[in-house]
């Protein structure tokens, strides 16, 4: 008789367990609001800074370097920088470091007569030079030119003009955004910036360098036939991009997300043009709110001498071991065609890389090929790593993967799924581990774990697409604890590109925020 109401008790426990889990397709998730940023001044991590109207001992604090025999009148007041001249000079005003993936923005009153302006790049023996200068005549933008210089050798003086036929008044803020291998600069007044300018300068002089990291600074740069300038202010910042992408929960080694100090922590790609100009971002957000906030960005060293600019990655803390884990996609491989081969990178770092400027290890482990969005944990049950990640099977697709290690020896154990895929990631459910992924069929899958069978699809109202946009969104599904007004929080980004920019290029997107909740049977 004892036995028979251990079994009726138990089975019933099983039963009414069964009736309480969640499964994702039965989860409504609500849209609570969107926002794009673009170099948002609010969200900007200070690198260094050059304010006229905050500055005493000028000639201390910002030296002064006269190229040609004839100097140009420099000053400050009234809360500007002045540079007039009637004759041709030739200025450089040092404002700071150097960092290949910050953005420089100058914010620019007035730009008359006839004149060049813009950004010098070099060590202090000036051995190795890299401008990018903004040419005006009567207040008017008359081009954009990148100059190499090597050893007092000219590699390089070219147009990088885009956009040439749209009239553009100097005024306002030239915004460059560096890229490791690649820039973009944009003009911004009114509205939205603007792209007048980019290349693509790598084979010229590789900014990603270590060395130069750590002796390159920046200077503003002033040629003057007869004209005058006067600038407000320049920045240099870790900066928000045109737009954000690749939304991937950070968690532990276990695949539960960080909730740390109230908030969740992100890693997104920070927009730039297309492959590989884009750079790892973290952000962290209160889940009861829309509160995202840039902490920092990442890049990744393989110990030859460059810094790389990774992206779609997947960070964790491990526990057990103190010290903060993952997985990234060597996409920096496309700044060297034909050299380097794109594959997955494990990374490590003991220092916490959530916040400012930090520096990964990252080491091959011959996951080589077109395989891209990995997501990693370890499952105490298997006793075994496993990855999600999608894979260009016809079209990139779901699989799994495990390992006795977390970064070598992967064998596949199931997949392709059928649907295409992208952001490829693992959630529990209630008890239940889920995948999930995006798609270029307008919805978001999921699949068991970890064998990849299909269990459906999110609902959303208002899903981060319209008729005409791509879909191949990254869902970003969290189980939040108790003590929250909803049990689900979704962060997911549109694809959107930013206009203005010329040639091939991904500078989405905007991001959503939901809020899921369990559908009433």
């Amino acid at each position: 008789m004892p036995r028979l109401i251990y079994f009726i008790i138990s089975l019933s426990f099983i039963c009414s367990f069964s009736f309480g889990q969640s499964s994702p397709d039965k989860i409504t998730f609500v849209r609570q609001g969107a926002q794009r940023m673009t170099f948002d001044k609010n969200q900007s991590i200070q690198l260094a800074t050059f304010d006229p109207g905050k500055t005493v001992g000028f000639s201390s604090m910002y030296p002064i370097t006269h190229y040609t025999e004839t100097h140009a009148e420099v000053s400050i007041g009234e809360e500007h920088l002045s540079i007039q001249s009637d004759k041709e000079t030739e200025t450089g005003i040092w404002f700071g470091g150097f960092n290949p993936f910050a953005t420089y923005t100058m914010d620019i009153e007035e730009a008359k007569g006839t004149g060049e302006l813009g950004f010098e790049f070099s060590d202090a023996d000036d051995r190795k030079q890299f401008f990018v200068i903004i040419g005006f005549e009567d207040s008017l933008l008359t081009g954009v030119r990148l100059r190499v210089i090597t050893d007092g050798e000219l590699i390089t003086d070219e147009s990088i003009t885009v956009n040439a036929e749209k009239e553009e008044k100097i005024k306002g803020k030239i915004i460059l955004q560096m890229l490791g291998s690649g820039l973009t600069v944009f003009i911004q007044d009114k509205g939205l910036p603007r792209a007048i300018g980019q290349s693509d300068f790598n084979n010229y002089l590789d900014l990603r360098q270590k060395n130069i990291l750590q002796n390159f600074q920046s200077q503003l740069y002033a040629r003057l036939y007869d004209g005058k300038v006067m600038i407000r202010k320049i920045d240099m910042t870790l900066s928000t991009g045109m737009g954000l992408a690749d939304i991937r929960g950070i968690t532990y080694e276990n695949g539960a997300p960080m909730l740390d100090q109230g908030r969740l922590w992100y890693t997104m790609s920070i927009r730039g043009r297309a492959l590989p100009h884009h750079v790892q971002g973290v952000f962290s957000m209160d889940p009861s709110v829309f509160d995202v906030k840039l902490e920092g960005i990442i890049v990744f060293d393989r110990n030859d001498g460059l810094l790389r600019n990774e992206i779609a990655s997947h960070l964790f803390y491990d526990r057990n071991r103190e010290i903060w884990r993952g997985l990234t996609t060597g996409f920096s491989a496309y700044a060297n065609p034909g050299k380097e081969k794109k594959q997955l990178l494990a990374i490590e770092s003991k220092k916490d890389p959530r916040f400012g400027f930090s520096i990964m290890k990252a080491t091959p482990f011959g996951m080589v090929g077109d395989i891209e969005d990995p997501h990693i944990l370890f499952d105490a049950k298997a006793k075994k790593w496993r990855m999600l990640a999608c894979k260009n099977h016809d079209g990139y697709k779901a699989i799994v993967l495990e390992s006795e290690y977390w970064d070598k020896d992967y064998k596949q154990i199931s997949g392709p799924v059928q649907h295409n895929s992208t952001g490829t990631s693992i959630q529990k459910i209630g008890n239940k581990r889920y995948c999930f992924s995006g798609s270029s069929e307008r919805k978001i899958y999921v699949y068991t774990y970890p064998d990849l069978k299909e269990a459906g699809h999110l609902t959303m109202d208002l899903p981060p697409w319209d008729e005409t946009s791509g879909t191949r969104v990254w869902p970003n599904v969290i189980q939040l604890p108790d003590g929250y007004p909803f049990k689900y929080v979704a962060l997911m980004m549109d694809r959107y590109n930013f206009p203005s920019q010329q040639g091939p290029h991904w500078s989405y997107g905007a991001i959503y925020l939901y809020h899921g909740y369990d559908q009433q049977p």
